[in-house]
């Protein structure tokens, strides 16, 4: 048996390790850099932007969405295109606007000048929808002409008779006409063409 003289300081040594063991820590407490580490320690860089795709990816997705927008572009052009054009519009539509326009003018515009105006919109209109050369005959003609049509009734006889009356008595008798006389005659102008054919 060994005495507790003796396994005091045994205890003792195996505790503190093995005598020659270097302490890592006394190297840098002395000052001197420790053999693993470099000499200088470098700041850590910055990161550096690495685009993801390389250039012929790049190339070749612009190119094939430039021709899809082509595509695009040309089917839309195409379909433009290919849309029917509207219809013209019939006499009768031609008619209504231009007299339509000329109900702002009734006003202010001389009598004289809104009966020729008026006149030439009727006139023009009975034209293009009965086939008539009513720009070209004078009121007793384009009468005549009206009494046998088939297409023209009593009723649009006896119109179209008060409005040349009028019309001739403005433009040809120069009797004092004012806004209301203008105003008439648009109206009369209007029934007609809103009764008539298309």
């Amino acid at each position: 048996m060994m005495s507790a003289a003796l396994a005091l300081p045994l205890l003792a040594a195996i505790v503190a390790g093995p005598a020659n063991t270097p302490d890592p820590g006394a190297s840098l407490s002395k000052g001197g850099p420790p053999s693993a580490l470099p000499a200088e320690i470098r700041d850590i860089a910055p990161p550096i932007d690495v685009f993801p795709y390389p250039l012929w990816m790049i190339i070749l997705a612009a190119c094939i969405a430039a021709a899809v927008l082509g595509v695009i572009v040309w089917l839309l052009v195409r379909r433009i295109r290919r849309r029917p054009p509207p219809p013209p519009l019939t006499p009768r539509q031609v008619a209504l606007r231009a007299l339509e326009a000329l109900r702002a003018q009734a006003p202010v515009m001389d009598p004289y000048a809104f009966s020729i105006a008026v006149s030439d919109v009727l006139r023009a209109y009975i034209g293009a929808a009965y086939g008539l050369h009513a720009r070209r005959q004078t009121s007793p003609e384009f009468l005549a002409a009206i009494s046998s049509h088939p297409n023209f009734s009593d009723a649009d006889r006896s119109l179209l008779g008060s409005f040349l009356e009028r019309c001739d008595l403005i433009k040809f008798a120069h009797v004092d006409a004012d806004a209301g006389d203008s105003e008439k005659l648009l109206e009369r102008a209007l029934a007609f063409a809103q009764g008539g054919p298309s």
